[in-house]
């Protein structure tokens, strides 16, 4: 008995097929939510380098400190990382999937340029409709992009529309958390620290007007592209 089970490629621990059908979706989930991480890591990639590098051929000052770069960095990462845990749909596990990096450029560039977009739109709305000074600038973009790109992984995690796929508890979670976060933090002494300001109402209810639409925004454009694109 030894000597088969060091022979085999597979040894069942359990007296029962079905734990190879479970081992098969295992791996196919598995490889769904890696997938996903993929997608929405190079997205908000190309979306901060397309943002940031165009904005700054037009300011006088940096859109934003080193150190507010890498904040937005890690409460950005904080939801992405809770991906690994999430549900994934039935569409996902029926048949083996392949990496299909053509596929994937093309996701990068269309949702990348949908959420610079958004970020455009941020820039001119807090520069030439609500006059903000250079720390209202940075804690305006500061809020809009984590925000959108926290909220953006529940619609890019699915092909179905987010609010019929429901995300696991951990991602939900850790989504609100850390938009809670981003929304509190410019009125404690963490965000003076970080060189954030409080912002007048007129600049949330404007952001958060930016933010919904950006969500609709992505929410159309991913049910076209994925009419367009098979992968």
């Amino acid at each position: 008995m030894d000597v088969a089970k060091e022979a085999a490629d597979i040894v069942l621990l359990e007296k029962d097929l079905g734990v190879l059908v479970q081992g098969v979706r295992e791996g196919r989930s598995t490889f769904a939510n890696t997938h996903e991480v993929c997608l929405h890591g190079d997205q908000r990639q190309f979306r901060n380098m397309f943002s940031m590098a165009g904005i700054s051929l037009f300011l006088p000052f940096l859109p934003l400190l080193p150190k507010q770069i890498l904040l937005t960095n890690l409460l950005t990462d904080f939801p992405e990382m809770t991906i690994a845990t999430d549900r994934v749909d039935s569409e996902m596990v029926d048949h083996p999937r392949r990496w299909d990096i053509k596929a994937i450029r093309k996701f990068m560039i269309t949702f990348g340029l949908v959420s610079s977009v958004f970020d455009y739109l941020t820039f001119g709305a807090l520069l030439i409709i609500l006059h903000a000074t250079q720390d209202q600038f940075r804690t305006g973009w500061f809020l809009e992009s984590v925000i959108s790109a926290s909220l953006i992984v529940l619609v890019i995690r699915s092909r179905e529309p987010f609010f019929k796929s429901r995300p696991a508890k951990y991602l939900l979670m850790a989504t609100l958390l850390t938009v809670i976060v981003t929304v509190i933090l410019p009125f404690t002494l963490l965000g003076e620290i970080f060189g954030f300001t409080r912002l007048p109402i007129s600049f949330h209810l404007l952001l958060g007007v930016i933010v919904i639409l950006y969500i609709v925004t992505a929410e159309i454009a991913k049910t076209i592209f994925y009419q367009k694109v098979r992968f």
